[in-house]
């Protein structure tokens, strides 16, 4: 049997989970009516998963916006933006030059283009994203390894033929917003928020704390609405027991974070988890107690 082929984000995102896909999608109901990816990064879930409606959500504006961009516009003509943007500017793996002139001309410019920002992560140190305490993109030049080389072009081709042809929304508001949100039957609310170990900018600027993480569990564990929840046990050191105490299920993954988005402090193995609430299991469980 040939193995299933999934589309990946042509966003080198932190702590991407394309390589766990295999693991999580079968863990998802069927029938999904909308699928709320909470946490949405570079969105290799969201992407991936059949459903009739997917809403994206992302604090990051900018990664919303390229996201969108794409979305909203045909892949030609995307292309050829691109392509006339490296023409003009002469970009490559060693003009570092002609990477300075187009990150000042966006950080300069008063409406930020999503799509001068993707071609500047394509050709950014390690095509990553990163900002300032001004909002400008300061990563530095990727000299000798970032570029829109064939391999990104065709992954971005994939990526942006496949969007189109998905029903999308896309937010750009903090989780605590989908407090007490109705959802319906057969919707399905997605979370991977940021990981306590993860070098990511969320973390370096303290934005995801232990406060952080127990309002989105009491927001999980009042929800009336399947979810999973994405995390790592290594580092989150109360969160079996959470899981556990409420009767969820925990489906331990096989991991290899050994892609170059995802620099972790502490480099001895992960336990990487999705926890999920059923509503079979949970019934189960709290009626034989």
């Amino acid at each position: 049997m040939d193995k299933q082929k999934y589309i990946k984000s042509p966003l080198n995102y932190v702590g991407g989970k394309h390589k766990l896909l295999p693991q999580i999608l079968p863990l998802f109901p069927k029938n999904i009516n909308t699928f709320i990816d909470l946490f949405g990064g570079g969105f290799n879930v969201g992407i991936n998963v059949s459903a009739k409606e997917v809403v994206y959500n992302d604090l990051n504006l900018p990664v919303v916006q390229i996201l969108e961009y794409i979305h909203r516009n045909k892949t030609d003509k995307i292309l050829s933006e691109i392509d006339k943007m490296v023409e003009q500017y002469d970009l490559s793996k060693t003009n570092r030059e002609g990477y300075l002139k187009l990150r000042n001309q966006f950080n300069e410019s008063e409406f930020k283009q999503p799509i001068i920002l993707y071609v500047l992560i394509c050709y950014a140190f390690n095509n990553q994203i990163r900002f300032n305490s001004k909002g400008e993109f300061n990563m530095p030049f990727g000299k000798d390894k970032s570029s829109f080389n064939p391999t990104l072009r065709e992954r971005f081709i994939e990526f942006s033929e496949a969007i189109s042809n998905k029903d999308c929304k896309f937010t750009n508001t903090d989780f605590r917003e989908f407090i007490g949100v109705a959802f319906g039957e057969n919707d399905f609310l997605y979370c991977d928020p940021p990981y306590f170990n993860s070098m990511a900018t969320y973390n370096e600027n303290g934005g995801w704390t232990m406060t952080n993480e127990e309002v989105l569990r009491s927001m999980l564990a009042t929800s009336n609405v399947k979810w999973a929840l994405s995390n790592n046990l290594k580092t989150n050191l109360t969160l079996k027991n959470w899981a556990e105490d409420h009767g969820y299920k925990i489906h331990y993954l096989s991991t290899s974070y050994g892609n170059c988005n995802y620099q972790k402090k502490d480099k001895s193995k992960d336990i990487e988890v999705l926890i999920t609430k059923d509503l079979y299991f949970l019934f189960s469980f709290l009626y034989f107690q």
